[in-house]
């Protein structure tokens, strides 16, 4: 604790010097600067801690420069007035072409230095620009990471403390009851009470209405005000006042928060196949589909003909859960390799367990909207002929973002490695090719034609030889993207695909064995 206090007291004199610096070069009239909640020692801590894990983690090498600079005019998407030029090695910021800021450029390799100094000009800002001076410290923060972050990659991006929140909520839980809910005539209706939360214990069922929450009546407020009054400390109560329709009158719960992790995983048999969607990769994903498989395939369980891995629609997640979810029915092999700059950017995944579905068939569907994760078990099972892929090109981010998070609570999702697929190919821009293209097919009685045609063998030379493309340059690229166009697909028509293949065990094995040939001729 005395390091930190004595961090920061070097960092306030360093603040003050460089805000002495930009006062002694301003040349226009100075208007007085107001009392602002924009604490400079605070925000140059977010912003330099922001900066250094830029400059450390990016796939890339980023200059300290570049980022201050662009950060600075990011400024100009609060008030377009605010420009920022580079003058004989000084840093000089503009409203309107009028000079209000100057100072020396930090030194290249100091970002706490840095983050004084955009902090300090910053300051000169808000006291000559009424729109910088009325915006919050989020807004600040956003609109510099927003510049800082801009030139580098459409996935490295900057989230704020709310937004950040939710983000983490997303992936590793939050405290709540387990309940889903849409907001109907100002009163909450319950639409799903989750299994084994604390929202089934305590009775709620689909159809409750909460019109109160802590003695709050609800009306008016939107979703997200409703979750975060329910939302709250694991192990705390939240009151909640329901009326059902066979209730004389509302009545009041106590029901007591719990870690909630939301649900990814969905299962169903249906003519005796086993089918999985999964919707994201949060941290419990392979656990769920563990417990999932592990049921499907028990003694008394009803007999699978084999199984459909849904991931149509599916944005990606956590690395580390796609790779748990490949192993599960991998035995052997590669996985996945990333690679990066930063040395905990590398890594080589092997598989290293047993199948639990015992080698019964399996097939993957994909769409233009499976990404990062999806590709990942999409691409490792496909190359280690796990699986036959069906559906449209995949969506193509083929790269791995880590998340800071920034003494604001705030993060900061940064693009730090790429996917290298088991046959070698880099899936960045590329994405995973079907095996069986879907592209602009709806109607169910052109399933038998796809499939005869996607097993012929001209066809499926051309479908698969994009696994040994991976240096070829964008354009080529993306004419390998185009023979299956990336598509949204969310009807059956890619289901009936797959349970026909899984019911023909025959078709099945020539498809794998089509891949497995064409692999071995064109590596």
């Amino acid at each position: 604790m005395t390091g930190k206090i004595r961090a920061l007291q070097q960092l306030s004199g360093l603040l003050a010097m460089l805000a002495l610096s930009a006062c002694a070069a301003f040349q226009s009239t100075e208007k007085p600067a107001e009392p602002t909640s924009f604490a400079q020692p605070a925000a140059a801590e977010v912003i330099s801690v922001g900066f250094d894990n830029i400059t450390d983690k990016y796939i890339e090498p980023v200059e300290l420069r570049r980022i201050g600079v662009e950060g600075l005019r990011g400024l100009g998407a609060i008030d377009a007035g605010i420009t920022i030029a580079e003058q004989k090695g000084d840093l000089v910021m503009y409203e309107y072409g009028e000079e209000i800021g100057r100072m020396q450029f930090p030194s290249e390799n100091d970002a706490r230095a840095w983050g004084a100094a955009v902090v300090a000009l910053t300051e000169k800002a808000r006291e000559n620009s009424s729109d910088i001076r009325a915006a919050s410290s989020e807004k600040i923060y956003e609109a510099i990471f927003d510049g800082a972050l801009s030139d580098l990659d459409i996935f490295s991006r900057y989230a704020g403390t709310k937004e950040a929140t939710r983000n983490r909520a997303r992936r590793d839980g939050f405290g709540g009851i387990g309940i889903r809910f849409r907001i109907e005539n100002d009163v909450a209706v319950v639409t799903q009470v989750i299994p084994d939360t604390p929202a089934a214990t305590s009775g709620m069922r689909p159809g409750d209405r909460i019109v109160k929450v802590e003695g709050h009546g609800i009306k008016g407020l939107e979703s997200s005000d409703v979750t975060r009054l329910i939302r709250g400390p694991v192990h705390t109560q939240v009151t909640l006042t329901l009326s059902r329709p066979e209730a004389v009158q509302p009545f009041t719960i106590a029901v007591a928060r719990a870690h909630i992790v939301p649900e990814t995983v969905r299962w169903e048999v249906d003519n005796g196949i086993g089918i999985i969607k999964i919707s994201s990769f949060n941290q419990e994903t392979a656990h769920s589909l563990e417990r999932v498989l592990k049921r499907a395939v028990t003694p008394d369980a009803p007999y699978l003909s084999g199984l459909i891995l849904d991931l149509r629609g599916n944005p990606g997640g956590l690395l580390r859960q796609s790779i748990d979810v490949a192993n599960m029915v991998l035995t052997q092999g590669d996985i996945l390799r990333t690679s990066g700059r930063h040395p905990d950017s590398l890594h080589h995944y092997r598989a290293s367990g047993d199948d639990i579905v015992q080698g019964r068939p399996l097939v993957v569907i994909i769409d233009g909207k499976s990404a990062s994760a999806a590709e990942i078990v999409a691409a490792a099972l496909q190359d280690r002929d796990r699986a036959v892929v069906i559906g449209t090109s995949s969506y193509g981010k083929g790269s791995v973002q880590t998340v800071i998070r920034l003494p604001n609570d705030g993060e900061i999702t940064l693009t730090w490695s790429k996917f290298v697929a088991p046959s070698g190919y880099i899936l960045h821009g590329l994405g995973v090719v079907p095996t069986i293209c879907t592209s602009g097919e709806t109607e169910i009685e052109h399933v038998a034609g796809i499939l005869e045609r996607a097993l012929e063998g001209e066809q499926a030379a051309k479908t698969v030889s994009w696994r040994r493309r991976a240096m070829l340059g964008d354009e080529e690229r993306q004419a390998l993207r185009d023979g299956c166009p990336a598509e949204t697909r969310a009807g059956a028509f890619d289901l009936e695909v797959a349970k026909r293949l899984i019911l023909n065990h025959r078709m099945h094995a020539r498809a794998l064995r089509m891949t497995t040939a064409t692999a071995q001729a064109t590596n």
